[in-house]
């Protein structure tokens, strides 16, 4: 693996390569900012990108600890990880390592489902790349009492025509968390979004396929397609090599 730096910052973990690059922001899952997602960063960074593995929970008083992720996730507010994901962004945009070349998000999970909603909502994002994100507040994990709007003002699939940028969105066919009527709709809506919006759905996959600390969810051949393609999409959308 090339060359990179890392180090702990307040918004999360940073890794620069050794010739700089273009930004991504890389959003957690429920669990927050562990292991798989340093790894991934580093990953990422050995591709040529800058990348901050963001710490959505970084604001919280106390490090949660979901026992139910969808009770958890129906009291998260968005506003509150969107603003946190904009101040990443930002934050990568004005790096002297990134000095001004273009920053995207990734996101896994809950992640993904706040890639999809920044793409939408977030100034300053040139590339969007969800996997498995939920995208709708109507049934599954976010089944239950009223959400309350303030917290949730509208889901990924509310916002997926309205995208800022080019978005790659990644599903497992065999996903019991994702429905396949709510991946059609998504795929519906693109077709009307005024940037190009791929859905790939991998067939023998569920959710989480991508997590290699999770033996009974990954599934390697899909994950390594999945990583290929999204490394050539943010290639093509930020570019590649030093910040000049």
């Amino acid at each position: 693996m090339p060359s990179v730096r890392e180090e702990d910052v307040q918004q999360g973990h940073l890794v620069v390569p050794a010739a700089g690059g273009p930004g991504v922001v890389l959003v957690h899952d429920v669990w927050g900012l562990y292991d798989h997602f340093r790894d991934l960063a580093r990953r990422l960074a050995a591709e040529g990108f800058v990348v901050l593995a963001l710490d959505a929970y970084r604001g919280f008083a106390e490090r949660p600890r979901p026992e139910d992720p969808g009770a958890f996730m129906r009291e998260l507010s968005d506003p509150d990880v969107l603003a946190t994901i904009q101040a990443a962004v930002d934050r990568l945009r004005a790096h002297p390592e990134v000095a001004g070349r273009p920053v995207g998000v990734i996101g896994f999970c809950m992640g993904g489902s706040y890639t999809l909603l920044a793409a939408a909502r977030v100034r300053g994002i040139a590339a969007a790349v969800p996997f498995y994100g939920i995208l709708s507040y109507s049934h599954g994990l976010y089944a239950g009492p009223p959400l309350d709007p303030r917290k949730k003002p509208e889901s990924p699939l509310d916002v997926a025509a309205e995208v800022r940028c080019p978005v790659l969105a990644f599903f497992g066919e065999d996903d019991t968390l994702i429905t396949g009527a709510d991946v059609r709709a998504l795929e519906e809506r693109a077709r009307t979004a005024g940037h190009p919006f791929a859905v790939q759905v991998f067939g023998g996959a569920g959710h989480a396929f991508v997590n290699d600390t999770r033996p009974q969810l990954y599934r390697p051949e899909q994950a390594r397609d999945a990583w290929s393609r999204m490394v050539s999409f943010l290639k093509a959308h930020l570019g590649t090599g030093a910040a000049r």
